[in-house]
This record gives structure tokens, C-alpha cells and sequence, in this order.
């Protein structure tokens, strides 16, 4: 019977460990992050793929339009809370470095977009937002620095190299940071 019962416990314990926060399946392949950054020294950048989605307002938005200019990806769900406690910090970023980057948010997990739409509302997010349920774009970036945890935040310097990653919540001063390390050639 003792056997019994532990077969049943850790068949238990394993469904739990299924679940997770969110839509079904939501948090597949990926985990929480503790705000871990990684740099890529210049010379160790791998070039960036080329972005090209559609908004949640219907739009197409490509990475090309960004030439130029520091690009910083946050990839982010309606249904994380680590997400909605870094928004303000990502829409006030994403003002002080207006003339320098341009943030675009990678919605993914969101299986029907106005959850997202709604999420975007609520925190006065002006930056685009691409629509990614499936993560397609996300995996355009394996191979380099993927992200893995949602949230997670990817910098592209202003050559298009693949700089810099930031695990899980960030915070305005590290986003405003990373775009001026950036546009200071480090």
C-alpha cells in the first residue's frame, strides 16, 4: 500500500508541475527569470534576424524601418504578472530614448489578441506591438540570445547585432542604460 500511494503522489506532483499561470500550454519552453543580463561584447554580436509581423492593431511592421537605431525587443503575455509590473517602466523607457530606439513588444502566449490589445490600453503602451501567439518570431532568435524566460528583453545595437538580453523583469534604468551603452559604441 505505501508504494501505491507514492506512485500516486509523484503522478500528482508531476500534473502540478504542469500547470502554470496563464492560457493552456502558455508557459511551454519557457521559465521565470530573475533579471539576469547578458552582454555581448561588439566583436561576439551576432547579426539580428529580420523582424516582420503584424501589430495588434492589424498593421505589418518590419525591423528594417528601425535602421539605424537601437532596437528593443520585450517579449511579454497579457496573463503575466511579472509583465504587467514591468510595463511602466518599459513605456517610460521607451520615452526617454525615443530619439535613439525604438521598442517593440513580442506578444506571445495570447491565443486570442484582446487580452493584449486590453493589456496594451491599460498601461498606455504608444510602442508597436507585434502579435506572436505561436512565438514563430521568437524563434527567429534561437542560436543567438534567445529569450527564455517571459518577460524577457533583447537589445539590437545600432549596426543590427544581437547585444544584449535581460531574463525576466527589468527596470527603466537598465532599459535607458543599455540603449546608451549602446549608442556609445560599447
Amino acid at each position: 500500500m505505501p508504494r501505491t500511494v507514492l506512485i500516486l503522489l509523484v503522478s500528482l506532483a508531476g500534473l502540478l508541475a504542469g500547470c502554470g499561470s496563464g492560457p493552456s500550454n502558455s508557459n511551454a519552453g519557457f521559465v521565470g527569470g530573475d533579471g539576469t543580463i547578458t552582454r555581448l561584447p561588439i566583436g561576439r554580436r551576432p547579426a539580428a534576424p529580420s523582424i516582420e509581423g503584424t501589430t495588434l492593431d492589424g498593421a505589418t511592421w518590419k525591423s528594417g524601418t528601425a535602421a539605424g537605431k537601437v532596437i528593443v525587443y520585450n517579449v511579454w503575455g497579457s496573463w503575466c504578472a511579472p509583465c504587467r509590473s514591468e510595463a511602466p517602466a518599459l513605456v517610460a523607457a521607451s520615452r526617454r530614448t525615443s530619439d535613439k530606439a525604438v521598442f517593440v513588444g513580442l506578444n506571445t502566449r495570447d491565443l486570442d489578441p484582446a487580452p493584449a490589445r486590453a493589456f496594451v490600453r491599460s498601461f498606455g503602451v504608444r510602442y508597436v506591438n507585434l502579435y506572436d501567439p505561436d512565438g514563430a518570431l521568437l524563434l527567429k532568435f534561437t542560436g543567438q540570445l534567445p529569450a527564455s524566460a517571459i518577460p524577457s528583453t533583447l537589445v539590437v545595437d545600432t549596426d543590427g547585432r544581437v547585444a544584449a538580453r535581460v531574463i525576466g523583469e527589468t527596470t527603466e534604468a537598465t532599459l535607458v542604460g543599455l540603449v546608451e551603452d549602446l549608442i556609445a559604441g560599447k
